[in-house]
């Protein structure tokens, strides 16, 4: 009987934290954190970003109006306007999730970057879901999103004005193609092999500002600015001033091109967006 108590108490001990293993070490009476939170963190993201909208544009010539628009977003009872003093005006967009934190199954706090005008903005938002709805649970913060990066200045590359020179004529023909989409006249432009599709006429160039080429063997990266001609799409309409939005619009865009050359020639092997700036 002694032997038979011995092993009882052994084989209870050694249970015993093996359990607690199981358990994950959570004390008696403590609930276990669920693996996942249970959270819907992309349908409450979108909630908070049509919240912002609403939240964000006011015009205190029209109060009512964002008053109905906030009304889906509201708790009952909640105060119409949610802390507006329906004084001034506010046009904001551009809203975008910047992150969320959950608290737990039902709450969490949504941020979301908002811009109006020249100025960018996070609102922090707390929502609260519960049977596949949302709502918004208390008032919502304000945050500065920051300024612009201080961006380091750039070493002056080296260049290679002799493969500039050659580069700068077939250039020109090749994003003349690339504009137009054209494939055949793409082909002359391009490494055998490489298949480019181009705007199909969607813009024009209107200027190869600058060609980059360093120093290098037959097959180098590159660096080129272009102005693209962008059509308006209106009519124009007689006037006795000139009107700048019915004028072809200009954007200069910065490419990478990676190129080949053979014989006298060189050809395009690929195209994509440039890091930085070239001097």
């Amino acid at each position: 009987m002694l032997w038979a108590l011995i092993i009882v108490i052994v084989v209870n001990g050694v249970r015993a934290p093996i359990e607690r293993i199981g358990q994950g070490g959570t004390p008696t009476g403590m609930p276990v954190t669920p693996t996942g939170n249970g959270f819907p963190e992309a349908d409450a993201s979108a909630f908070a970003g049509q919240f912002a909208a609403a939240y964000l544009n006011f015009d205190g010539a029209k109060p009512d109006e964002r008053a109905e628009r906030l009304k889906p977003f509201l708790p009952e009872g909640a105060e119409r306007q949610f802390g507006w003093n329906g004084l001034g005006r506010m046009s904001a967009g551009a809203f975008q999730l910047s992150g969320i934190e959950v608290v737990d199954s039902q709450n969490a706090v949504v941020t979301v970057f908002a811009q109006s005008g020249a100025q960018r903005w996070k609102l922090s938002v707390p929502v609260y879901y519960s049977n596949g709805k949302f709502v918004v649970s208390g008032r919502p913060a304000l945050l500065p999103a920051g300024g612009a990066a201080g961006l380091p200045q750039a070493p002056e590359p080296d260049h290679d004005d002799t493969a500039e020179g050659e580069l700068r004529p077939q250039l020109e023909g090749f994003f003349k193609a690339y504009a137009a989409g054209d494939a055949t006249q793409l082909q002359r432009f391009v490494a055998q092999g490489v298949t480019l599709d181009g705007f199909g006429g969607k813009v024009t160039l209107a200027e190869l500002k600058s060609v980059s080429a360093p120093p290098g063997g037959a097959t180098r990266e590159i660096t080129v600015v272009v102005v693209w001609a962008l059509a308006t799409g209106a009519t124009p309409v007689p006037s006795s001033s000139p009107d700048s939005a019915a004028e072809s619009g200009g954007l200069e865009q910065a490419y990478r091109l990676t190129v080949e050359k053979q014989g006298d020639n060189w050809y395009v092997k690929a195209i994509r967006g440039a890091t930085r700036d070239a001097g």
